[in-house]
C-alpha cells in the first residue's frame, strides 16, 4: 500500500516536546519508586511498590497515549502485574506489532558517586540518572511516543499490542503465563520491538543480533561442622577455599579465563564473525573503555574484535556473591567450616541452556577433592538467542531511521546479556521479525551505580520505532 513517509523535523519536535513537558518528569517520579523485581523483593506484593509504579505509566499513557489507546493493568494470582496497551491498525490488513519492556528493577548496589543514588533521580545535562530509567522505564514512554509521532502525521499503522511486564529481572518467570493468557489479544505478531537492549555508542541505532544464555547455582563446601583455631587445624583440615578453588578450575582455566566444559561451547557462525569486526572498527577503544577499570588495570586482551566475541559468542563465568566469608575487620584466626559463592556462566547463544546446566553440576560435584561436602543449589539455566536473517524492508528501514535520525548507518552487534523470554517469543512467533534495541550505552551501567539514561539516545530512538512502524504497514 502506499504510505506517505514521516517528516523527520516534525517528529524530532514532537518527541522533543513529549519528553520534556511529561515523560521526562515521570521518569524522574518512576525512578524515586524502589520497585525491585521480585527475586530481590520478595514481600513485593505488600510493600505496594510494584503497583505505585504500574499506576504512574499507566496515568502517563491515558493521558498522553494517542486517541482510542486502550489501557489496562491484567492481573493474574499470584503473578506480578503486566501493562496491556492496544492501538487498533490504521492502515488495512490485521496484522500485529507487539513492543515490549518492562517495569521492574535491579538492586540498589553499593558505590554510587555522592549526590546520586539508585531511588534519587538527578539530571545532569543529558542523563538522567538514577535506577531503572535506562533498564527499560522508559519503553513505556518510548512506545507511545512512537505512536504519537504516527497519529500526529496521519502515518498508517498495522495494529500494536504493547506489553510492560514486572519480572525481567528475575528472568520473566510470569511472562509465559500472561502471553498465554492474552494470546487471543495479542493475535500473531508479524513484528516483535524489544526496547531492552544496549548500544555501542550514542551516535547511531543500534540492533542487538544475539544474546548470550545463562547458568547460574549457588556453590557450598563445607568441610568442618564448625570453625576451629586455624593454627590448630590449617595443614590438617583442608580448607573450604582451597576446594572451591580447585572446583573452579574445573570450569574456568584460571589464567585466561577460557570456559572447560566442552559443553558451554559453540561454533560462531561467520555473519557473527564478520559482524564483530566491523563493530570492532565502529567503536574502537570503546569496546573496552566505557568500563570503569580501577588503577592500572587493562582488559583481557588488546584486540577489539576478540573483547566482542568474548562479550558475545563465549562463555564465561562470573562470581556475584559469597557468604561464609566475614568482613576484613571481623577476621580472626579462625578455619571458616564453609564457602559458598554464587556462580553466573554466560552461554553462546545456540547453546542449549540445560545441556550446559547438567555439565556444570556434574563438573563441580563429581569426586570432591579430600570427600568435600559439596552442594550446587537453585541452579538454573536460561537460552539464548541469534537473530534469524532479517527481511530486507526491515534492514533497509532501520538503516534509513538511524541515517534519519543520528546522522549515521544503523550498526548490529551482540550482546553479552540475556533476555530469555526474546527465545521464546521467537519460537511462540516462528513468522515474526525481530528488532531487540535499547539505550544502556557507555558507562550508563545497567545493575550497577550510577546507573543513567542517555535522554537525546532515547528521543532519537523513539522516532526511529515511528519510522520502523510506518515501513512495517507499507512493506
Amino acid at each position: 500500500m502506499s504510505v506517505p513517509p514521516l517528516d523527520p523535523a516534525r517528529a524530532t519536535a514532537l518527541v522533543e516536546r513529549l519528553y520534556e513537558d511529561h515523560a521526562i518528569p515521570a521518569l524522574v517520579e518512576y525512578i524515586r519508586i524502589p520497585n525491585k523485581s521480585q527475586a530481590f523483593d520478595a514481600d513485593w506484593a505488600e510493600n505496594g511498590y510494584m503497583d505505585q509504579a504500574f499506576a504512574l505509566v499507566e496515568a502517563f499513557c491515558k493521558e498522553h497515549g494517542p486517541a482510542g489507546l486502550k489501557v489496562e493493568i491484567v492481573r493474574l494470582p499470584g503473578r506480578t502485574p503486566l501493562l496491556f496497551l492496544e492501538q487498533a491498525g490504521t492502515a488495512p490488513g490485521d496484522d500485529t506489532v507487539l513492543l515490549y519492556g518492562h517495569l521492574d528493577k535491579q538492586p540498589e548496589m553499593t558505590g554510587w558517586s555522592e549526590g546520586l543514588g539508585p531511588w534519587t533521580p538527578v539530571r545532569r545535562g543529558d542523563e538522567l540518572y538514577g535506577r531503572g530509567g535506562a533498564d527499560d522505564g522508559y519503553a513505556a514512554f518510548a512506545s507511545i511516543g512512537a505512536l504519537r509521532v504516527l497519529a500526529d502525521q496521519k502515518i498508517p499503522h498495522r495494529r500494536c499490542v504493547v506489553i510492560i511486564e514486572a519480572g525481567e529481572e528475575s528472568g520473566s518467570p510470569d511472562l509465559a503465563s500472561y502471553v498465554d493468557h492474552l494470546s487471543d489479544r495479542i493475535g500473531q505478531p508479524t513484528l516483535v520491538v524489544c526496547l531492552d537492549s544496549g548500544c555501542g555508542n550514542y551516535d547511531q541505532m543500534w540492533c542487538t543480533t544475539s544474546l548470550r544464555g545463562l547458568v547460574h547455582c549457588e556453590l557450598e563446601v563445607e568441610t568442618l561442622s564448625e570453625g576451629v583455631h586455624s593454627g590448630d587445624a590449617s595443614g590438617v583440615v583442608p580448607s573450604t577455599f582451597r576446594v572451591i578453588r580447585q572446583l573452579l578450575s574445573r570450569v574456568e582455566d584460571e589464567v585466561t579465563g577460557e570456559i572447560k566444559i566442552a559443553e558451554l561451547h559453540a561454533p560462531i557462525p561467520a555473519e557473527r564473525l564478520d559482524q564483530a569486526h566491523k563493530a570492532a572498527v565502529t567503536l574502537g577503544d570503546a569496546v573496552y573503555d566505557k568500563f570503569p577499570f580501577h588503577g592500572a588495570t587493562r582488559p583481557v586482551t588488546t584486540d577489539r574484535a576478540e573483547l566482542v566475541l568474548n562479550r558475545t559468542w563465549r562463555p564465561t563465568l562470573s562470581i556475584t556473591g559469597a557468604e561464609g566469608l566475614p568482613l576484613v575487620r571481623d577476621a580472626g584466626n579462625v578455619l571458616r567450616p564453609r564457602t559458598a559463592l554464587k556462580l553466573s556462566v554466560r552461554l553462546p547463544p545456540s547453546v542449549d541452556s540445560e545441556a550446559a546446566k547438567t555439565a556444570l553440576v556434574a563438573a563441580l560435584t563429581a569426586d570432591p577433592p579430600y570427600g568435600a561436602t559439596v552442594t550446587v543449589k537453585h541452579a538454573e539455566g536460561a537460552g539464548g538467542w541469534n537473530a534469524p536473517k532479517g527481511a530486507a524492508w526491515l534492514d533497509a528501514s532501520l538503516d534509513s531511521a538511524s541515517r534519519a535520525y543520528f546522522g549515521q548507518p544503523v550498526m548490529g552487534m551482540g550482546e553479552g546479556g540475556s533476555i530469555p523470554f526474546i527465545g521464546m517469543l521467537g519460537r511462540r512467533y516462528p513468522i515474526a521479525q525481530f528488532v531487540i534495541t535499547g539505550v544502556l550505552g557507555p558507562k550508563s551501567n545497567a545493575h550497577g551505580p550510577n546507573e543513567f539514561l542517555h535522554l537525546p539516545t532515547t528521543k532519537k530512538l523513539t522516532c526511529c520505532i515511528a519510522q520502523v512502524l510506518r515501513d512495517h504497514a507499507a512493506r
